[in-house]
């Protein structure tokens, strides 16, 4: 019985010694018009997960937040999400869970002012926090997980 162990167990750490299938590597996603750092892709897949990035609102294909504050900031950091879902081929019904980073929590009424119309009622899970800065001098960021659909 001994044995058998120390067998399993060096089957598990072992390199290309496998007990099951080999899991494909997460994949990274790049989409082209909506801005982002060098260091940084939009989303990363793995399995039936997507998991965006962090989004802030910015102008298309430019790491410039747009005007107006956190209301517009809010619709176009959700609008950048939602483009780059489609790149997988999902939309904002596949969003489980998602957290918003608040540079001030005294716009969170304004942040949820844009937040619920663009979901029609329908929003994922989320969790909101305040945070002590953001790239770019946004009002916020937002960061999701996807259901890849099948």
């Amino acid at each position: 019985m001994r044995r058998f162990t120390i067998l399993a167990l060096a089957a598990l750490v072992l390199p290309g010694c496998s007990a099951g299938p080999v899991e494909p590597p997460a994949r990274r996603v790049v989409v082209e018009g909506v801005g982002r750092l060098p260091a940084f892709a939009h989303a990363t897949v793995t399995r039936d997960l997507i998991f965006v990035s962090g989004a802030l609102g910015t102008k298309p294909g430019t790491t410039e937040v747009v005007a107006g504050g956190v209301g517009p900031e809010t619709t176009r950091a959700l609008e950048n999400i939602e483009q780059i879902l489609a790149a997988e081929g999902a939309t904002r019904k596949h969003l489980a869970q998602c957290t918003v980073f608040l540079a001030d929590m005294a716009d969170y009424a304004d942040m949820n002012g844009a937040w619920i119309p663009f979901f029609s009622g329908d929003t994922p899970a989320r969790a909101t926090v305040a945070v002590a800065g953001l790239a770019f001098g946004a009002a916020l960021e937002v960061s999701c997980v996807a259901q890849r659909p099948r």
